[in-house]
């Protein structure tokens, strides 16, 4: 671990006379550091000379012990070397230490000592002594990469670079599950709660637990991101810390399920509250299922997706589905690499942000920085995301909240070329920025959930949910070799699933259900009467927002059933489609068609305020092998030498009464 000496932040440190109109200071251990009087003499019971003591306007830039003796502006080199003399004698005569560090005799004539506060008081009693000023911490004018990163997509920083998100993150909460905090440090002194729960396992070759001071940084580090002063993403945010790792970074399965019941049981109410896991372990079926409680009570759980350079599916709490999965980028939007790892990947990753060569707070001292990389710190990032939007809406769900970190995501700037052609193909291309600023309107918000991918076997079949709080608005299946039988929508505990089917010679099939969140909305598959018949939607209050169609035959994904109007879904011989149907207040669709010749790959998206519920093509020459919906665009994977390829996306939005729909 290194130390960094200039931390990168955005602020010249002003320092404040304290003698002013007040008749005297006292320090922060109780020494009064005398009178000054306004003719600027002084007495035996006050200074003899007109000296005053500052000190920084920004408490935590202070550097206490540390001071600059100035001279009068008529003193020379001589009198510095006196007035240092004179100070030597006097501490020494008292016993108390003092070091002299560096001598000015420049614009300025004076030194820079290390001495107690008592020194302090004799000091300011010297003849040819102007003032003494505490010695401060100053800051390079620039934000560090990973804030400007949040801000930048939206123009939110100012113009000297500084980071301003919309709020600080005052009203949300963030319960830290890690290992040692050291909260004393000048970063997160007084924004961090120590709790008194701890359940940590014996360190590997050590007979007792390590002193708090010898721990590993870790647990300071990504508290400091979370709400450092200078190098926090949610600078107000309180951060409790529940303790369920060791000194090296190590715990257990059954700590972790021991802090999350404590939260759960000291936290009765879940509004507005972050629950950050910078943490993974193998895949446990019990860890997931106590995430996924907790986010039914009303928290937000942000999970790290793990350093491995593997599918995150395979590790927990990073698989749970109602969790958001944080995978790591580098300064270039890249993925993370740490020599033989890197970041985890795949579909049970959410979003990526910020992860490599973080600066942030180090237990080394209460000063003291230093970089570290992972995805324990995107998380952290994430988490300070999702407590500046709990700021402005206390009352969201943790849904909403995931939503609308993907929604002001920017899109497709990572490089997934080096995944496999399965992750390539379900890794999201989100890296995470702060809203601009926090609409308290709602607006519809729609994700894509891939399923992971089906065996080979013709009844193989893959499944996609959407999370508790969404609504299923769309359901597609797509076979990068284009075989498979297409999908359907089953009810599976009173929730839609989106069923691709892989049908017989197909190479696997994924199912992708595009899940929407927004307050009042319900959905439902209504199923064409009988096998040929269209689908249809027959409650007017209904909006057709999607269609699917599975097959009983072995069947190209273009034949994926088509949207003929916003009322049924065109049924085909022999096949039982589905209508998905939605309510919402003052929820319009409409349908979006491109047509394009001799192109591989088609796209078609919706206008700015829409969202897309629903994807499908059509191509003449049975080039097309399937489509489906990323973010707002509807991608069309064709073969080239396709006569005409034809795709239709179907748009919505929820509307005020005076905004009509704009095909």
């Amino acid at each position: 671990m290194r130390r960094i000496s200039v931390w990168i932040s955005w602020t010249l440190c002003v320092c404040a006379s304290l003698s002013g109109s007040a008749p005297e200071f006292v320090q922060d251990d109780g020494t009064t550091l005398g009178l000054t009087q306004e003719d600027g003499t002084r007495t035996e019971d006050g200074p003899e000379f007109a000296a005053e003591f500052l000190r920084c306007n920004k408490e935590a830039w202070r550097m206490p012990g540390q001071y600059l003796v100035m001279l009068q502006q008529e003193a020379h080199e001589s009198h510095v070397q006196k007035t240092i003399k004179r100070l030597k004698a006097r501490a020494t005569r008292r016993r108390l230490p003092l070091e002299v560090l560096q001598t000015y005799s420049g614009a300025l004539h004076g030194f820079l000592v290390k001495m107690s506060s008592d020194v302090v008081h004799l000091a300011l009693k010297l003849p040819h002594v102007h003032y003494i000023e505490e010695d401060s911490s100053i800051f390079a004018q620039s934000a560090p990469w990973n804030l400007q990163r949040l801000l930048q997509p939206h123009g939110s920083t100012s113009e000297n670079g500084t980071y301003q998100p919309p709020n600080e993150g005052r009203t949300a909460e963030v319960f830290l599950m890690d290992g040692h905090v050291q909260d004393s440090h000048r970063e997160i002194d007084g924004r961090v709660v120590i709790t008194d729960f701890s359940n940590i396992p014996e360190e590997d070759g050590v007979r007792n637990h390590r002193q708090s001071s010898q721990c590993d940084s870790h647990g300071t580090h990504i508290a400091g991101v979370v709400s450092g002063l200078d190098s926090g993403v949610a600078r107000d945010t309180s951060v409790k810390l529940v303790r369920v790792l060791n000194c090296q970074g190590k715990g257990t399965v059954s700590g972790a399920l021991a802090g999350l019941e404590y939260i759960r049981t000291n936290k009765h109410a879940m509004n507005a509250v972050v629950v950050l896991l910078p943490f993974v372990g193998g895949f446990s079926r019990s860890l997931n299922t106590a995430c996924r409680d907790m986010v039914s009570k009303g928290a937000v759980v942000i999970a790290a997706a793990g350093n491995y350079r593997d599918d995150a599916c395979l590790y927990s709490p990073a698989s749970e589905p109602e969790v958001i999965t944080v995978g790591a980028i580098n300064a270039e939007d890249q993925l993370m690499s740490q020599g033989a790892g890197g970041t985890n990947f795949g579909r049970c990753v959410d979003l990526f942000a910020p992860g490599n060569d973080i600066v942030s707070a180090s237990s080394d001292c209460n000063t003291c920085f230093t970089t570290r990389s992972g995805t324990s710190q995107s998380a952290a990032h994430a988490a300070g995301v999702a407590a500046v939007i709990l700021s402005s809406n206390q009352n969201l769900s943790p849904v909403q909240v995931l939503q609308m970190m993907l929604h002001y995501s920017i899109s497709n700037t990572i490089n997934l070329l080096p995944l496999s052609d399965t992750h390539r193909l379900t890794t999201p291309n989100l890296v995470a920025a702060m809203p601009p600023a926090i609409s308290t309107s709602e607006e519809l918000l729609c994700r894509s959930v891939w399923s992971e991918r089906s065996g080979l076997a013709p009844s193989d079949r893959a499944i996609s949910r959407c999370r508790q709080g969404e609504e299923m608005m769309g359901c597609k299946s797509f076979a990068p070799h284009g075989v498979h039988n297409g999908e359907t929508i089953m009810m599976q505990d009173q929730q839609m699933e989106c069923v691709a089917f892989n049908g017989p010679r197909g190479n696997g099939v994924f199912s992708v259900a595009r899940c929407c969140a927004i307050s009042s909305l319900r959905c439902q598959a209504n199923a064409s009467p009988e096998p040929g018949k269209d689908a249809e939607c027959v409650d007017p209050k209904h909006t057709l927002t999607g269609c699917t169609s599975p097959s009983t035959a072995q069947v190209l994904s273009n034949s994926h059933l088509q949207v003929s109007d916003l009322r049924r879904c065109v049924g085909r011989d022999g096949v039982t489609s589905h209508a998905v149907c939605c309510h919402s207040p003052s929820l319009e669709c409409h349908l979006v068609g491109s047509t394009s010749a001799d192109k591989e790959y088609v796209e078609v998206s919706c206008l700015s305020g829409w969202t897309m519920t629903d994807c499908s093509a059509v191509s003449q020459a049975f080039g097309v092998l399937g489509a489906f919906a990323l973010g707002e665009v509807c991608h069309v994977h064709g073969a080239a030498g396709s006569e005409v390829v034809t795709s239709l996306a179907v748009c919505c939005r929820v509307s005020s009464p005076s905004v009509e729909a704009t095909a």
